[in-house]
């Protein structure tokens, strides 16, 4: 079901496009052929009138991915505090422990080294 309506969007997203596409083209058309002094003309680029097509596309896809990203959220939201609830031991929090200590000892290890590549120590003298 979902399929036919995105089908029939499409197949409708085409012939309106066309036609919005040849609106611009007119109307920057005569706008290129007024005059230099004219209040009306306007500087608009060319690429604007090949841009249309693509932006109302472009919008559909980041709106459904805004209400993906809030649907997704909204599930972890309710499976999180179902598992603080349920689940009383805080096994998240112990875990997440042990992985921020790792990670954060390896960027440690890593960031010490290029300090030491960059600023080494100074050699002792003995006497």
């Amino acid at each position: 079901m979902l399929y036919s309506f995105l089908k029939i969007c499409l197949w409708l997203y085409i012939p309106v496009s066309l036609v919005l596409f040849a609106f611009m083209w007119y109307a920057y058309r005569v706008n290129a052929r007024r005059a230099a002094n004219d209040p009306q003309k306007r500087d608009y680029h060319p690429a604007a009138v090949f841009f249309f097509p693509i932006w109302p596309l472009w919008i559909a896809v980041l709106i459904s991915l805004f209400i993906l990203r809030a649907l997704a959220y909204g599930v972890f939201l309710i499976l999180f505090t179902f598992a603080l609830i349920v689940i009383r031991k805080p096994f998240i929090f112990i875990w997440l422990e042990k992985v921020a200590l790792n990670v954060g000892n390896k960027l440690l290890r890593a960031n010490m080294l290029i300090f030491r590549l960059f600023f080494p120590r100074p050699a002792t003298q003995g006497i």
